[in-house]
């Protein structure tokens, strides 16, 4: 029988630690607050459905056919992590322009094919703990349900963090410190994506 344990604890830790995915939620509901950033939410969700269908239905054939390419992902999404992680660092939060427009579903979706902490998470994930399920179609369109709730109830936490926090964003030293401190999140992400941390 398959154990499921570490399945789940790999997809709860992977999915409510700091990533692209919660620290872009978290900016968007110090922003935004949690009402307005919902559709962006939503699309992040099920955008993660599709990228997370996608690598299951091609990790075993893409891993086979160039074994040096998770590598190379890593990488390339530890140097796109880093840049998010200096973006947020310059950060101001100005909230006088209550017109400004959220990022919607649209961006929200597109966001998780451009999101290498997802990707690779979905390939680890489908050659490791569930390859015996990618070829079991019906079951797996099931699986990946809980999946994608799990991702919801994480990008949603990180974006009620941002809305909880904005008000004390006016304080030059409180904003200098939560930059800091998703920067560094970010920075330990991209590092350990990579093996060194």
């Amino acid at each position: 029988m398959f154990n499921w344990l570490p399945t789940i604890t790999y997809a709860l830790v992977a999915n409510f630690t700091p990533g692209p995915n919660n620290i872009t939620s978290a900016a968007m509901g110090v922003l935004y607050g949690y009402r307005r950033s919902l559709p962006f939410l939503l699309g992040n969700t099920a955008g993660f459905y599709i990228v997370l269908l996608i690598a299951a239905l091609v990790s075993s054939s893409l891993l086979a056919a160039i074994p040096g390419i998770e590598p190379v992902l890593r990488y390339i999404g530890a140097a796109y992590i880093l840049y998010l992680a200096f973006s947020i660092l310059k950060a101001t939060y100005v909230f006088e322009d209550q017109e400004a427009k959220p990022m919607g579903f649209v961006q929200g979706f597109l966001f998780q094919f451009l999101n290498p902490k997802v990707i690779i998470y979905a390939l680890t994930l489908f050659t490791t703990f569930l390859a015996w399920l990618t070829s079991d179609i019906p079951r797996l369109l099931l699986v990946l349900v809980p999946l994608t709730l799990s991702c919801f109830a994480a990008i949603s936490t990180w974006a009620l963090f941002g809305t909880l926090i904005k008000r004390y964003l006016g304080y030059p030293r409180v904003r200098l410190a939560v930059n800091i401190v998703l920067a560094l999140l970010l920075v330990y992400s991209a590092a350990e994506m990579v093996g060194i941390a």
